[in-house]
């Protein structure tokens, strides 16, 4: 009896937390409120509950989603089993509402931070580090054009002093090497011949 009441208890399903970013069209920013049901029965549909759910941001899309060159985020914390992640996703690429969807753990999360997340403001690229920006110097080289040899600072071997790898006691050379013999008197070109037989009849 026992072993058959053992056999029978489903197992305990252990919720996991999830953060869920939601994409809207533009038009959910006249009605927030309609794009926020979808979200909770959605997530409620599959046994989520929902902890924080609210509007995000509207911005620019980087490249058109089903015709959309604006969305409006929607953010949306909750609790669900681990085996919900997959039908909420299936049921976004079912709406006409959702356009997409990325859901992540949270567990690091309490309810304070959650309802303290805000959107960050989109940097202009005037505003942007001085590390980021493309190198304006002259001169050409390198990526992004470095400068000329100038630019780069004094390298520790820079043809100062004595360099290990000349000299005279490289290994390759023998060490000292004798002096060279005498070259022979080299032959008169062809315009110095004319010349020196003109000298002669003189």
């Amino acid at each position: 009896m026992a072993e058959t009441a053992t056999q029978s208890a489903a197992p305990q399903v252990v919720p996991q937390q999830y953060e869920g970013m939601f994409l809207f069209g533009a038009s959910a920013t006249q009605e927030p409120q309609k794009a926020i049901d979808t979200i909770r029965a959605m997530i409620e549909k599959h046994g989520g509950q929902v902890l924080v759910l609210k509007r995000w941001d509207e911005r620019k899309l980087a490249y058109e989603v089903e015709g959309q060159k604006r969305g409006t985020y929607f953010i949306a914390y909750f609790k669900a089993p681990g085996s919900a992640v997959a039908p909420i996703e299936r049921d976004v690429k079912l709406s006409e509402q959702v356009l997409r969807v990325l859901i992540t753990k949270a567990e690091h999360m309490n309810l304070d931070e959650m309802n303290a997340v805000e959107p960050q403001p989109i940097q202009r690229a005037e505003e942007r580090n001085p590390w980021d920006r493309p190198y304006e110097g002259g001169g050409g080289g390198g990526f992004g054009g470095g400068g000329g040899r100038e630019s780069r600072g004094p390298r520790e071997d820079d043809r100062g002093g004595e360099r290990p790898d000349r000299g005279a006691d490289r290994p390759d050379r023998g060490g000292d090497r004798p002096p060279r013999e005498p070259r022979a008197p080299r032959a008169p070109r062809r315009e110095e011949a004319p010349v020196a037989a003109a000298d002669s009849a003189k």
